[in-house]
Formats: C-alpha cells, sequence, structure tokens
C-alpha cells in the first residue's frame, strides 16, 4: 500500500479534522512506516504456528455460572418503595 499525503487528506476529511502540511508530511512518513513494519511480518513464515490472542497462557479466571432459584421474593421487595400482588410497582413510561 502506498501512503501519500493525498492519502492522510482522504483520511482527515473521513474523521473530519484538519491537519496542515507539516503534520501531512510527518503522518505520512509514519504510516509508511507502520506499514512497512505489516509487510515485513507478512513475510514471515508462520506456517504451523497456532493462532493466539496473548503472548502468555491466560486462562479465565471468572468463576463458574450456577444457576440458583430461589423463593427469595419477599426478601426483595422488602426494599422497594411501592409493591402491588408481589410484585414491584414502577412509574408508566408509555401513554
Amino acid at each position: 500500500m502506498i501512503i501519500t499525503e493525498e492519502t492522510i487528506q482522504v483520511l482527515a476529511n473521513m474523521v473530519n479534522i484538519e491537519v496542515t502540511e507539516k503534520e501531512k508530511k510527518q503522518l505520512t512518513e509514519d504510516l509508511k512506516q507502520i506499514v512497512g513494519s505489516m509487510e515485513t511480518m507478512n513475510q514471515v513464515d508462520t506456517e504451523g504456528v497456532e493462532p493466539m490472542s496473548h503472548v502468555l497462557p491466560i486462562k479465565n479466571v471468572f468463576r463458574e455460572d450456577v444457576v440458583r432459584n430461589g423463593d427469595d421474593r419477599e426478601q426483595l421487595l422488602k426494599n422497594a418503595p411501592q409493591k402491588k400482588d408481589g410484585s414491584f410497582v414502577v412509574p408508566k413510561t408509555i401513554e
């Protein structure tokens, strides 16, 4: 991919920002280096390398989901400002 100052101007227009000529020159060089790095990485032989999301072996540390159904209705409604027939009473939001 060829990065030019016109490319920078198109990107700036897309994101609705103004860039000066000096910034265009700097951004052009920066993006050329980034794209060059990606092209170098694309040349690396990755045959047989398994894709990974992290360089370290990280496991999920969350707890298991355990479904517990209980009859806690009265306890749940204990702090309700208003209740009716075992349910919360809330203000009407739709006419």
